[in-house]
């Protein structure tokens, strides 16, 4: 059970949500998907075996995804799906309400901040903090962001990628733009039905993006997607092959290229050689994209590192990030409180 004054941080993902819990790590790792039955609003799943569920209910149940582009779409809908994983990681039901640290896109506006504040006071937080996810990445990364270095991270999550380059605790300039792995997923199903006649769903878009997808084409491998033919109605298996994948992501892939060559653009220039020497490091599920980095590094010239653990990096940092609220203050990184 969480002890009074024991922190909970939360990647609150467009995709999932991982929890981290001061003291234990990563202890959640669920998709940001709620199950809810339309007649009486009562939430039937959440997370992993609502996801299951995604787009094999029966009419009078809707699996919801709350979040879209990073911030909230469904207020309500959130709350409960907070409420739930604060529960769920806590073990038993909360005697001391938790402190909680959420990361947020560097782009989002007051009105969208305030949501997420207000939903995790009403989720169970004793305290809400908001920190923003490059931020926040780059303390999971394990990356020093109090010395007076440049250092530049890409966050590519589900619904956003923020780039930014970070000195002196702060963000010195940033992009946020409205792409990321449920982009790559859409742009999937788009492809397919167009090229193919073929319409799949997102579930299957994502298997085939893991299994042959790709931002650098090398080799050319196949899959077997299954489907429904658009033309007969009925169910079909085609083999799809990476090239057909790497041209279904190329418009999304170069629009985090180009996000990546403006914020360089924007860097100054003592700090653009600080990133020369340390290079680029990729954080979020979308980093994993095979031969991203490659396309990155092409682009640009500069070296690109992804951690170990690229999924787990925002909410490692957010972990981090409540942990020291000290050197958060004394550094000035945007750490914003629920009053």
């Amino acid at each position: 059970m969480l002890s009074f004054g024991e922190d909970i941080g939360i990647d609150l993902g467009t995709a999932s949500v991982l929890v981290y819990v001061k003291g234990k790590g990563i202890v959640l790792n669920e998709p940001s998907v709620v199950s809810v039955d339309r007649n009486t609003g009562q939430v039937i799943a959440v997370g992993e075996d609502a996801r299951k569920m995604l787009g094999r209910t029966p009419g009078h149940i809707v699996a919801i995804r709350p979040l879209k582009d990073g911030v909230i779409a469904d207020y309500d809908v959130t709350e409960k799906m907070l409420k739930y994983f604060i529960e769920k990681a806590s073990g038993k039901k909360l005697f001391f309400k938790p402190r909680v640290m959420v990361c947020i896109p560097s782009g989002v506006t007051g009105v969208e901040e305030r949501a997420v504040k207000q939903a995790c006071i009403a989720a169970g937080a004793r305290q809400a903090y908001l920190i923003e996810e490059p931020v926040a990445a780059a303390l999971g990364a394990g990356i020093d962001i109090a010395q007076p270095n440049g250092s530049m991270v890409v966050d590519i999550g589900g619904g956003t990628t923020d780039v930014a380059v970070l000195s002196l605790g702060g963000i010195v300039c940033s992009k946020s733009i409205r792409t990321g792995g449920d982009c790559f997923d859409s742009d999937i199903v788009r492809h397919v039905r167009r090229e193919f006649n073929l319409m799949i769903g997102e579930r299957t878009a994502e298997e085939v993006k893991k299994e042959i997808g790709t931002a650098y084409l090398t080799t050319n491998d196949t899959t077997d997607m299954r489907g429904r033919d658009l033309v007969s109605g009925l169910p079909k298996t085609i083999e799809i092959s990476a090239k057909d994948v790497n041209d279904a992501l190329k418009e999304s892939v170069m629009s985090i290229v180009s996000a990546v060559k403006e914020v360089l653009e924007k860097t100054p220039p003592e700090l653009a050689g600080d990133i020369m020497d340390k290079g680029i490091v990729m954080t979020g599920g979308g980093a994993l994209l095979h031969g991203l980095d490659t396309l990155i590094t092409e682009s640009t010239g500069l070296p690109v590192a992804i951690p170990e653990d690229a999924i787990s990096c925002v909410a490692i940092g957010t972990g981090i990030a409540l942990q020291d609220m000290d050197m958060l203050k004394a550094s000035k990184v945007k750490t914003r409180q629920a009053l």
